[in-house]
């Protein structure tokens, strides 16, 4: 049996650019350099025929230790809701009060960067509290 070594994550999206730099800024993630011999990605997607240009964007954590985020052009939009969702876990550790303010602080940090918040969880007898929330192009996320 192989081992599984990297996972990457992909997005299905309208805006894949714009998807990608929303989350590099939720996480800390960087954007790969351009494709040799282009000094940007402007460059680059200017070289492409029109039916190929910004179809994906990447991201991927500087540290090598996340996953890569892969997003790609679909042409339906988001419809119902997410089967699969990122937990950016913010409060691992925290508890009470202490978690749910470090919950509100990256929650308006991220509605400034474009996010919706959706509604908060409260601890119950078995789930420390999280948010809700959706990215710049509605997919749901977790703080936790």
């Amino acid at each position: 049996m192989s081992s599984i070594r990297q996972v990457q994550v992909t997005f299905d999206c309208a805006e894949p650019e714009r998807v990608a730099r929303f989350w590099c800024e939720v996480l800390g993630y960087v954007t790969p350099s351009p494709p040799e011999g282009f000094s940007t990605w402007d460059d680059y997607n200017a070289s492409l025929p029109p039916e190929d240009r910004d179809t994906w964007f990447a991201c991927s954590d500087p540290s090598g230790v996340g996953p890569r985020l892969f997003f790609q052009r679909v042409p339906e939009g988001k419809v119902v809701k997410n089967r699969v969702h990122l937990d950016v876990r913010v409060g691992t550790g925290l508890v009470g009060e202490e978690r749910l303010a470090t919950l509100e602080a990256e929650c308006t940090r991220l509605v400034a960067l474009g996010a919706v918040r959706e509604r908060v969880l409260l601890a119950d007898e078995e789930n420390e509290s999280c948010i809700v929330m959706r990215d710049v192009e509605g997919n749901e996320f977790c703080l936790d």
